[in-house]
């Protein structure tokens, strides 16, 4: 079984104190459903409502405890602006174990679920060789698992996959990253990360020979990098015989396991946000989320212009016009401002007046943002800030980082840490799950690490991406915002969708995909139609718009995963409600009874009667509604829905 080595010897862990006693330590959750105990070896056993669900073996069989145990109960109010809501608050209760050699153990029971790290006093260097978390569930349990999708090197990817639904002994031999979701007696047990700092992101693996244990993984810190021929993009060529170095006291990251007892639970669980690292950038006053106008996944696909459309000033001219008109925000410059085969971030191509692009927008209120590569930006990374924050920028989209060993995560934490220095924002692509980062620093306002639209321009016929936007929201929405990229204005039924690369087609309805702008987490979203296609569907274009970016209040009103989702949320007194469902046609009955008394005027967005035909049949209508109402809503095959309701003058 592998070990926590921590410096250079395990025997570290074991200097001083006497041999841990045989007595078990618990701690429960503050509604007493969540049982944690942790005995003998720092095996962490996890009950619910009396039955086991879960139990963790760490691999530290000789540690010995110096000491009495320290037990603590807090309630806190965690401010999360540009989060799922402003605020929440969490109780829980904590476990203190004092480990020799200077090492600890802290437990968490909440009522959402349990948590786990070590942390360190000692000022040496502390190098780990592995870390061993085996996850053991008392029976063959069904399991959702989204696998790398590189075989050779399966910690070099870009954290997007389908989710394997899948029983644990049947579970492909493969790695599979967070997070991770059991089924678990009757609760779902979902594996996650938070306040994952200086430390490389935990994989999972089935463990051979064992049809209920799921273990961890982490890529090897990095001894030498290398480049890619292009976009300047370097890859982890060579790697050391350990997973982390640090020096002096840390701590490390949580082991998080989120516990629910309905599907409707699991998108609003907020542990992995409470149990990271608070604010590190100080105000956030500066901070904008909204929209922003997309040109990548569209192509430059503008049609019915006088000029030819490209990467060059007056294409991005016509977008700023299309932004400024719809009053969004912002638009984005993807790969091709700069040469990115030569990772020449310094000099924009001789096609774009970038300077006159940003003050053109900055007339019309568009701010623009500029996507870059991760370690280009690194490598240039106070000089670019310089530059482009004195031209005007806003923020930085920044991808293909496709790997999450320490030192990825370190320099995702540079990145943050450095762009809000200089007021900018940043939008991580290519990039692995959330682990807390954006409550650290808030001006991370959006993560990739989803299956998201994009795949829509190489995907294949038999694709289920319906049933994948009622699976994510559930399992990777738990971890945090996600950058899906929605807004297709070109949509195909199961039947009539078709793979085309440059004028690309989502799968679903047009109110499927109208109700991504309220079912996701995501302060920071692309419109990623082409501004031509949009101005031949104004009303889309003006509900979307009208749709708010961050939110007072999160509901799951329903839902079941792989299935369908309905999300409401509130913005002061106005509730935005989105549903979705996979390729099965249904009918929601919508109670408003979470409406307070009063007479509302709703704007209901619905599948048209030919949606099972024509995907993009649609239809838009208005009443007035009371929380006595129960609104029946058809979504067809692959379809959707949005309902906006405010408060009748």
């Amino acid at each position: 079984m592998k070990m926590i080595r921590l410096l250079t010897l395990a025997t570290l862990l074991i200097m001083g104190g006497s041999q841990m006693s045989a007595k078990d330590y618990t701690v429960a959750s503050p509604n007493g459903k969540n049982v944690v105990k942790v005995s003998d070896g720092l095996t962490i056993s996890v009950s619910h409502a009396g039955k086991k669900i879960v139990s963790v073996q760490t691999g530290l069989n000789a540690v010995r405890l110096l000491g009495q145990a320290k037990q603590l109960n807090r309630t806190e109010t965690i401010s999360a602006p540009f989060y799922r809501q402003k605020e929440f608050t969490v109780a829980y209760s904590q476990l203190d174990l004092r480990l020799g050699g200077g090492f600890g153990l802290q437990v968490r029971a909440y009522d959402e679920g349990v948590a786990y790290r070590f942390y360190t006093n000692s000022k040496k260097e502390t190098v780990i060789t592995d870390e061993t978390a085996d996850f053991c569930f008392p029976e063959d349990s069904k399991a959702w698992l989204a696998y790398s999708t590189n075989d050779q090197k399966p910690f070099a990817m870009a954290f997007q996959n389908f989710y394997d639904e899948t029983l644990l002994s049947q579970a492909q031999d493969k790695y599979a990253f967070l997070p991770a979701t059991i089924q678990s007696g009757d609760v779902k047990v979902t594996i996650l990360e938070s306040d994952l700092r200086a430390y490389p992101g935990m994989f999972l693996h089935k463990r051979d020979g064992s049809f209920c244990v799921i273990s961890a993984d982490f890529a090897k810190y990095p001894k030498k990098m290398a480049y890619y021929p292009w976009r300047g993009m370097s890859y982890v060529e060579e790697t050391e015989d350990y997973i982390a170095k640090s020096t002096g006291p840390r701590t490390y990251p949580w082991r998080v396991m989120a516990i629910t007892e309905q599907d409707t639970e699991m998108p609003v669980n907020n542990l992995v946000y409470a149990l990271a690292t608070p604010n590190q950038i100080g105000s956030t006053d500066w901070i904008r989320p909204g929209k922003v106008a997309w040109d990548w996944w569209n192509d430059w696909n503008l049609k019915g212009v006088d000029f030819e459309a490209g990467i060059n000033t007056r294409t991005y001219q016509y977008y700023i016009d299309f932004a400024a008109k719809n009053k969004i925000p912002y638009v984005v410059l993807d790969e091709g401002w700069y040469d990115s085969s030569k990772g020449d971030i310094m000099h924009p191509i001789k096609d774009i007046d970038l300077q006159g692009l940003i003050d053109y927008g900055k007339q019309k209120g568009v701010g623009i943002v500029l996507w870059t590569v991760f370690n280009v930006l690194d490598e240039h990374l106070v000089e670019a800030c310089e530059q482009y924050k004195a031209m005007g920028i806003k923020g930085w989209k920044i991808d293909f980082m496709d790997r999450n060993d320490q030192t990825a995560v370190e320099m995702a934490e540079r990145l943050a840490k450095t762009s809000a220095q200089y007021q900018l924002f940043v939008d991580y692509h290519g990039f692995y799950a959330p682990t807390g980062m954006s409550r650290t620093y808030p001006n991370i306002l959006n993560y990739e690490g989803v299956f998201g639209m994009e795949e829509a321009r190489w995907a294949k016929k038999e694709t289920d991406m319906p049933r994948y936007d009622v699976t994510f929201p559930f399992i990777r929405m738990m971890a945090g915002q996600v950058d899906f990229t929605p807004g297709a204005m070109r949509n195909g039924t199961k039947d009539n969708w078709v793979e085309c690369y440059q004028n690309p087609v989502s799968m679903g309805t047009r109110c499927h995909q109208l109700a991504c702008y309220v079912v996701h987490d995501s302060p920071f979203t692309m419109l990623c139609d082409a501004p031509t296609n949009y101005e031949r569907e104004q009303p889309c274009v003006d509900l979307i718009t009208s749709i708010p970016d961050t939110f007072d209040e999160t509901r799951i009103l329903q839902g079941k995963l792989g299935n369908y989702i309905v999300v409401a949320r509130r913005a002061g007194s106005d509730w935005y409600i989105g549903g979705q469902t996979n390729w099965d046609g249904r009918e929601v009955a919508l109670s408003l009874d979470f409406l307070s008394p009063g007479a509302y005027e709703a704007t209901i967005a619905c599948d048209g009667i030919n949606a099972n035909h024509n995907a993009e049949d649609y239809c838009i209508e208005r009443k007035t509604v009371s929380p006595s109402d129960r609104l029946q809503l058809k979504l067809a095959s692959g379809g959707g829905f949005v309902v906006k309701i405010r408060v009748k003058n």
